[in-house]
């Protein structure tokens, strides 16, 4: 794997901090990538945008990233939205037929951060059936397993309090 940069997406919300991954000669963060692409299309861009309010509002402001919102289980990651009606409080959380998966991986057991990849159209019942979702997934799990191998390995840390990710040196750029 290519050497890639761990970096705030967004640390904003009251529950969660969203990180993302980019390329190190990339201009553009995989999560950005995503969104910006399903933006741009008509016919997905209500899907896109609902999925960002999802993440942002509902995980990031509201719930952080408890297990209800996180079912959907595809190896190394999560594929966002999450699976069937899930009720959290009083909302009901059903996406049936969503046309879009973003993948993301918890980096803790506190639901508090959250890396965010990126991901594609599911045009068919399985991440492998589907051409374009396919290589996005394999890419976000092979992203996962060298973030958590860092984890492990101690070149990377939770701090708890702040709710960040930092290097060894305590440093708050990743280049893994």
């Amino acid at each position: 794997m290519n050497i890639f940069v761990v970096e705030v997406w967004d640390d904003e919300a009251d529950k969660c901090t969203f990180y993302t991954v980019r390329w190190e000669d990339a201009s553009q963060n995989e999560t950005d990538k995503f969104f910006s692409k399903y933006d741009a299309i008509p016919a997905l861009k209500q899907s896109a945008q609902i999925l960002l309010s999802f993440v942002l509002d509902s995980i990031g402001e509201d719930h952080g990233a408890i297990d209800a919102l996180f079912n959907r289980f595809e190896n190394e990651v999560v594929g966002l939205p999450n699976k069937g009606a899930v009720t959290v409080g009083e909302i009901t959380f059903l996406f049936p037929n969503f046309p879009l998966r973003l993948y993301a991986l918890r980096v803790n057991n506190r639901s508090d951060i959250v890396v965010l990849f990126n991901g594609g159209i599911k045009s068919a019942r399985t991440n492998q059936a589907s051409k374009a979702l396919s290589l996005r997934w394999r890419e976000a799990c092979q992203f996962a397993k060298r973030i958590e191998e860092a984890l492990r390995n101690k070149e990377i840390a939770i701090d708890n309090e702040k709710r960040r990710i930092v290097a060894d040196n305590g440093d708050e750029e990743i280049i893994l």
